[in-house]
Order: structure tokens, then C-alpha cells, then sequence
């Protein structure tokens, strides 16, 4: 699309509606912004033609590092997106500018992991560029501005946002657009585990991938089996907030690295590979034999928490699909107690004093008592917690959080339809 065509579909506004909604003055913001991004494509890249891209961070509504042990998962979309505004370039380079950071350059050439890249974007580029190519599909030089609407840190995964919009620039600029929403999170998630050098699981990339409310089963892994949710939040007079406590994510490798690493462990002592093969019961009628091969009781509680959070998951979607959604909100509440007592990613070992998500768990506790749910959100042991909030008590809810952690911490979000896009105007 010619430049002075994409501007001038972005002044109308109605393509931005459907992600970001209807409100007068978000539109306004959200307008500005993309406007902003194309101006400076403009003067960066001096190209006369882009597109335009979108990708959502994503909440965790249910199951909590479930997705690992290929458990059952339920998340969805939201509204605070990463753009991007993107053309290819004619060479092997990749070139992007992000908001907020130096320009970098991919050459797509050299398609090897390298641990001098570990933990960077361009690390992202470069692994989701060689799976693509290795899965048959071609891949190009562009260039391209991002604009990041997913706070880092936020519990909203802005690094799978990020990688996934990577796929979906690759996607519509060299394939046109036939790159499968669930096969484009699997190649964001090869490109974190090899390229970027974090374990992870699939949930995060496949929520902003796919969109909307859905829950996830990835008992074969290779094949998650997705499915919509079909739930009206708005409906309920209920907020879904999002609280940022602060905290870094950057120590924290360690801490995410030891939960996969002990549900796994707990697994293979009963001759399994991950825990979704073996139940509740089974792990509890070995557990006398487990602490006699020194496995730690750390690793025996956060399996117990993979099973019990497993099951709440399919659970929680049959109460959204019946819409007894306060049955629903006991079950988050749950799964938030279980996070704290068994899983135990609240606060971090390493750093026991550290606890603002305890903080923020127990300020919630307080205002909301039997009213709405509270629960860590993500990957834990900092960052943010996510709440139900009832209308009647959302202005004092964020109040409260906000007097705690400050002005602008607290996230009033809704679950978007549309995952990582093209956006069409």
C-alpha cells in the first residue's frame, strides 16, 4: 500500500475499532501512535510503500505454568498491542527500529544459533527466519518500525507479541499470509528456546497468535488443540485488571528455568516425560518414595500444582460456557492460592524480601474479599497480578493498588478478537 493510502486509512479510523474498540479518545491516542510509527518509517527507511501490523500481548486467565508439562491452558487477547510498519527491502538484511531502542540488523544468512545473541531481539529475527525457511517457507529482508503498546514486564508477554508479529511480517510479505496462527506460535517459541536461549512454554505465543478467549490443550505439543471460548466479559460488570508491581523479569532466568525443571523431574522419577501423564493420585502415592531419591519436596508441591491446575482449566471453561461465572471466579481464586502455596513463583527464592505480588495478592485479598478474584499472572516472582474487579468497587480497587505502586500501574483491559494480523483497512 502506497504511504499517503495507508495514512490516510489510519485519519479514518475504523480499522482501529475492532482492535482497540470504540472509546473516543483512545481511538484518538491509538490513531496518533500508528501515525506516528509511519512518519518515522518514513524518515528512517525512505520507502514509498508498507503495511501495517498488529500483534496483542495476551492474558493467563487459567492454569498457571501449566503449559510446559503439556497441560491446559485458558487465555486470551487483549488490547494493548506491539505495531509495526513494514516492506521488504530487497536484501537478506532485516533492519528494525523499535521504540525506545538503537536500530539493529539481521542477516538472514548466517541461520545458526549464537550464544553471544542470546537475549536479544535480533536473536528472535534470526531463529524465527531459519524455522521458517527450514519448514519450507521463504523469508526476506525488510525493513521496519515497532511501536510496543505491551509494557516489558507487564505479565502481557510483549516477548511473545514480539515474535509472533515477527512471524506475521515474514508471513504476509514472503508467503502471502498462509502461515497457520498456531504453526506461526510454534516457530516463535523454537526461536525463544534455541535462538533466544529462555526455556519456555507454548501458551504465551499461541494466545497472541490466535486472538480472542481461548483455551489451549497441549498434550501433544506438536498438535495443541485449540478452541474458542465463547464468553462475553463486558457482560458480567466485572473489569478484568491488570496490576504491574514492578520487579525484573532480567535475574529471574534461574527461578522460571527451575519450574519446568522440577515438574519434569517428578515425572521422570514415575517413568514419565512431563506430568500430564500421570495423575494427581499417582504422584501423591509415591511421594514417600520420591523423598527417599532426594527429590526436593519444592519439586512434589509444584506437581501437585500442575495437576490440580490442570484440571481446574477445563473446569473453568465448562463454567464460562454454562455462564456460571461466579463458579468461574472461585476457580481463579484457586488457582491464584495454588500459584502462592504449591507452585510457589510469587516471590522469588533467591530474594525473599522482594514480595510485591504478595503485596498486591494481599491488598486485593482486602478490598475485594468474597467479591470478584485474585491471581498471579504469568510467569510470577515479579511483574503483575491480574483481578475481577466488580464495578462497584473497581475505582476503589485501583485506588488502593495505585496508592501502592503508583499512578498509571493498574491495566483496565479487554479481550481483543484478532491475534498477530495484517492489519486490513
Amino acid at each position: 500500500m502506497q504511504i499517503e493510502t495507508l495514512i490516510a486509512a489510519i485519519k479514518n479510523g475504523e480499522a482501529l475499532k475492532s482492535l482497540y474498540g470504540s472509546d473516543v479518545k483512545v481511538i484518538e491516542a491509538q490513531t496518533e501512535r500508528h501515525l506516528q510509527t509511519v512518519s518515522t518509517f518514513q524518515k528512517t527507511f525512505n520507502q514509498s510503500e508498507a503495511a501495517m501490523f498488529s500483534s496483542p500481548g495476551r492474558t493467563e486467565i487459567g492454569g498457571n505454568h501449566t503449559d510446559h508439562n503439556y497441560g491446559r491452558v485458558l487465555a486470551g487477547a487483549v488490547n494493548l498491542d506491539n505495531i509495526a510498519v513494514a516492506q521488504p527491502n530487497g536484501t537478506k538484511v532485516v533492519r528494525i527500529l523499535s521504540s525506545g531502542y538503537p536500530q539493529f540488523e539481521v542477516d538472514l544468512t548466517n541461520d545458526k544459533p549464537n550464544e553471544k545473541e542470546y537475549f536479544t531481539s535480533a536473536s528472535l529475527v534470526r531463529g524465527i527466519s531459519a524455522r521458517m525457511v527450514e519448514l519450507g517457507f521463504a523469508t526476506g529482508g525488510f525493513d521496519a518500525v515497532i511501536d510496543s503498546g505491551v509494557p516489558k514486564g507487564s505479565g502481557l508477554s510483549s516477548s511473545a507479541s514480539f515474535e509472533v508479529l515477527i512471524g506475521a511480517i515474514f508471513s504476509h510479505l514472503f508467503n502471502g499470509g498462509k502461515l497457520d496462527a498456531v504453526l506461526n506460535a510454534q516457530i516463535g517459541q523454537y526461536a525463544e528456546n534455541v535462538f533466544f536461549g529462555k526455556p519456555c512454554g507454548l501458551m504465551d505465543q499461541t494466545a497472541c497468535s490466535v486472538g480472542g478467549l481461548i483455551t489451549i490443550d497441549f498434550a501433544d505439543p506438536s498438535k495443541p488443540i485449540v478452541k474458542k471460548v465463547d464468553f462475553d466479559f463486558v457482560k458480567t460488570g466485572y473489569a478484568l485488571v491488570i496490576t504491574d508491581t514492578g520487579g525484573n523479569h532480567a535475574d529471574l532466568n534461574d527461578e522460571y528455568a527451575s519450574l519446568p525443571s522440577d515438574m519434569k523431574g517428578v515425572a521422570g522419577q514415575l517413568g514419565k516425560k512431563v506430568l500430564r501423564e500421570v495423575s494427581l493420585e499417582q504422584v501423591m502415592e509415591a511421594i514417600p518414595t520420591l523423598r527417599e531419591k532426594k527429590v526436593t519436596d519444592r519439586a512434589i508441591l509444584r506437581a501437585i500444582h500442575f495437576e490440580r491446575d490442570n484440571a481446574r482449566v477445563a473446569e473453568q471453561v465448562a463454567d464460562l460456557e454454562k455462564s456460571d461465572f461466579g463458579s468461574f471466579l472461585t476457580k481463579v481464586t484457586a488457582s491464584g492460592y495454588s500459584s502462592f502455596m504449591y507452585n510457589q513463583n510469587v516471590y522469588p527464592a533467591s530474594a525473599p524480601q522482594e514480595q510485591g505480588l504478595s503485596l498486591a495478592l494481599a491488598l486485593s485479598d482486602i478490598v475485594l474479599g468474597g467479591k470478584g478474584a485474585w491471581r498471579v499472572h504469568g510467569g510470577g516472582f515479579a511483574g503483575t497480578i491480574q483481578a475481577f474487579v466488580p464495578q462497584d468497587l473497581l475505582d476503589k480497587y485501583v485506588e488502593t493498588l495505585e496508592h501502592t505502586f503508583g499512578k498509571g500501574k493498574c491495566w483496565k483491559l479487554f479481550i481483543r478478537p484478532q491475534g498477530a494480523i495484517k492489519v486490513e483497512f
